[in-house]
């Protein structure tokens, strides 16, 4: 990696003494091209809002957060409610079934995909919240998109299926498939 971005360094040099010299780029016909991945390991603090949310999920449970103004409940929980601005400190588990309100088919695999595809991802509105949770649409076959199309629907039931071993994170929920 230390070497990529040295020879990066020394292009953008180079290029920079070329545009000092009086020769625009405009007329450098051999641009350079850089090709790279960047991976960055990091950690992320929950806090207490979804460090209780992702424990719930570690018992099968999907909580929400009501917000104590407008009485939306709020899925995956949030310490605040987005259109009242106050905290919401009032815990609701929500049922594990939903409607599906949006999808999108993934045929084509990219960085940081969840899973590999085909998959769905969709926004579904579990019963008992009043706010859409972005997930996984599954337990049928994907391999034909015309097959797809006919099998989901918005508006379609689904339900969660859990991994049989739980970490507190949001792919403790496999995905959601069809009721």
């Amino acid at each position: 990696m230390r070497k990529r971005a040295i020879c990066l360094i020394s292009s953008i040099l180079s290029l920079s003494r070329s545009v000092e010299e009086g020769r625009a780029m405009e007329n450098k016909r051999d641009y350079l091209i850089l090709e790279d991945e960047v991976a960055i390991t990091y950690e992320n603090a929950y806090g207490p809002t979804w460090t209780r949310f992702f424990e719930g999920l570690k018992d099968e449970i999907i909580y929400g957060t009501r917000c104590a103004k407008c009485d939306r409940v709020l899925v995956p929980a949030r310490s605040f409610c987005s259109r009242c601005f106050i905290e919401t400190d009032d815990w609701v588990e929500v049922l594990q079934e939903g409607a599906i309100i949006s999808w999108v088919l993934t045929e084509y695999e990219y960085f940081g995909m969840p899973t590999k595809p085909p998959f769905i991802g969709a926004l579904i509105k579990l019963d008992g919240a009043d706010t859409n949770f972005l997930h996984l649409v599954g337990g049928f076959d994907m391999s034909d998109p015309d097959h797809v199309r006919k099998t989901v629907k918005n508006g379609m039931k689904v339900k969660a299926v859990w991994q049989d071993e739980k970490k507190g994170h949001i792919m403790d929920i496999k995905y959601f498939e069809p009721v």
